[in-house]
């Protein structure tokens, strides 16, 4: 299982966010390159030294997002990224760019020589507060073939956060999961509704039955309810590893560590 090869476990693998700061070009940019950089490997290391699973680099201060990425934002991405696996050569790393900038973040993957992404929209089109996401599996697949990337693994988010999903009400999530099965999605995540917002844990043992895939868990997590989600595959955790649990803070190496400390004794 690729899975299992990638990160040495298959339930409650712990993976940490690397939120980097807001890139050139976006409307809350204030720092260069470098800089950005320079903290995004801090934190990294930050995470490799608590001992989490795996890491995935993201652009969560770009907002507004938008739909429409530019080169900037995805070559800004590649740089980063680079310096990240240079950072922690031996841990998993995958990449998301927002907003759903998914054959972008397969060439970033392929560049920077990453193991994953995590894609929004791979199925079922959506209202999000950046406007419709239509489904892009069939390209996104197409796309990772032809530049020889099959082996970075698409992690799918399905009834995504920050999104409205009246189109597909009449599909239930574990009919989505099943359709994200079907189209060759390495992974599933699933979300609260917003960022910080915990998963439903029965929803979470609803898509575990329903599909053979991995099913990560890709928002709420916290000390106080992890062991909810101790069947999950992994636990994608941002906000909580913040100062004050706050997603645009800071990474708390304390909080890290106290939180790596407790999921070890919940999975021994």
């Amino acid at each position: 299982m690729k899975f299992l090869k990638l990160f040495g476990r298959l339930k409650s693998v712990v993976i940490g966010m690397v939120h980097v700061g807001a890139l050139p070009g976006t409307p809350q940019s204030s720092l260069p390159l470098t800089q950005i950089t320079d903290k995004a490997c801090h934190e990294a290391e930050i995470y490799k030294d608590a001992g989490v699973d795996g890491l995935i680099v993201e652009n969560m201060h770009d907002l507004p997002y938008t739909v429409y990425v530019g080169p900037e934002i995805t070559a800004a991405m590649a740089v980063i990224s680079a310096a990240v696996k240079h950072t922690c050569p031996r841990l998993p790393l995958g990449i998301q760019i927002l907003c759903s900038a998914n054959q972008q973040a397969v060439a970033v993957a392929l560049a920077a020589g990453l193991d994953f992404i995590r894609v929004e929209g791979f199925v079922f089109s959506h209202v999000a507060d950046e406007g419709m996401i239509n489904a892009c599996a069939g390209d996104l697949l197409r796309y990772r073939k032809q530049i020889g990337a099959q082996h970075v693994q698409i992690f799918a988010d399905i009834k995504k956060k920050h999104s409205a999903h009246a189109l597909t009400a009449d599909v239930s999530i574990s009919e989505t999961a099943k359709a994200a099965e079907l189209f060759l999605a390495d992974g599933i995540v699933l979300t609260g509704t917003a960022t910080g917002m915990q998963a439903d844990p029965k929803e979470l043992k609803e898509v575990e039955h329903a599909v053979k895939i991995p099913v990560l868990i890709g928002s709420g997590v916290t000390l106080e309810n992890a062991r909810s989600y101790l069947d999950a595959n992994a636990l994608i955790i941002g906000s909580y590893f913040k100062k004050e649990g706050y997603w645009a803070n800071s990474v708390d190496p304390d909080r890290v560590k106290k939180f790596m400390d407790h999921i070890g004794k919940l999975r021994e």
